[in-house]
């Protein structure tokens, strides 16, 4: 099926790992041209190598818990393309695994500076050319946990939330010419859960056990009718698929990649 996506200007923020960097490459294969951002300038170098010449790619290595990072990491990156943007893929974001006794003011101010401020600068910065276009899609990458809270990570479901919120009153906002969804994923390996200190390890001093069987036991807990986790790639092509000309007539919508974890109709 032709997805209308060829030559469109694709931004991605987090886009050097985990989902960011399976939706770029996707785009990729959709012939889209891509602005990246991310703070792990390694990763994006890698991914663009990785892409090759056939794909135009420009990189920003930025701190997107930042204002300017984010606002200097747009500019930056889309300063090839003389401004223009189609498609906003607001991805970046962090989770520590704790309850709500550990969580200091500061905790929650870090959390939600990156996981939902980001996207509000992110939207605040493409909105102006996407108007102007009287065109332009925006996907958020929210999370199973922001419709059905656990009691860890707390911080990280709240700011998931609170993205998800966004998603609706802005598609109400900036139709007709703006649509406006979220995916929302659930326990996807990427290195959120990977990484040393990561989901993975944190569980495993929960529950005391190893890494892999904790996260073994925790995915029973869930009860996901598919028994595991999900990979970047699976969310990736639903990003797209809302992206893309196949999805005209969906706006405000919240996408679940998530294995069956949510239990409600």
């Amino acid at each position: 099926m032709e997805t209308g996506l060829r030559d469109k200007v694709v931004l991605i923020t987090g886009a050097a790992s985990g989902i960011g960097r399976a939706t770029a490459i996707s785009f990729a294969r959709e012939h889209a041209s891509l602005a990246l951002i991310d703070i792990d300038g390694a990763g994006l170098s890698q991914l663009a190598q990785e892409l090759g010449h056939d794909v135009q790619v420009a990189t920003s290595i930025r701190d997107l818990s930042t204002r300017t990072g984010v606002e200097s990491g747009i500019a930056e990156s889309l300063r090839p393309y003389g401004g223009v943007v189609d498609v906003l893929v607001n991805n970046v974001g962090a989770g520590v695994w704790r309850i709500f006794d550990d969580l200091t003011d500061e905790d929650w101010d870090k959390t939600f500076q990156l996981n939902f401020f980001s996207y509000v600068r992110a939207i605040r910065a493409v909105l102006p050319a996407m108007r102007a276009a009287r065109r332009g899609v925006i996907v958020n990458n929210a999370s199973d946990l922001a419709r059905q809270p656990e009691a860890n990570p707390l911080d990280y479901s709240v700011s998931k939330a609170a993205v998800l919120s966004l998603t609706k009153a802005l598609s109400r906002s900036e139709g007709p010419n703006i649509r406006i969804n979220a995916v929302a994923p659930g326990p996807v390996w990427t290195p959120l859960w990977t990484k040393p200190g990561g989901l993975a390890e944190t569980l495993g001093k929960v529950h005391k056990m190893p890494p892999d069987k904790a996260v073994e036991h925790e995915m029973s807990l869930r009860q996901l009718p598919l028994k595991r986790l999900g990979t970047p790639e699976e969310v990736a092509n639903v990003i797209v698929f809302l992206s893309s000309d196949l999805a005209s007539f969906v706006t405000g919508s919240t996408y679940g990649v998530d294995g069956g974890s949510i239990r409600s109709i």
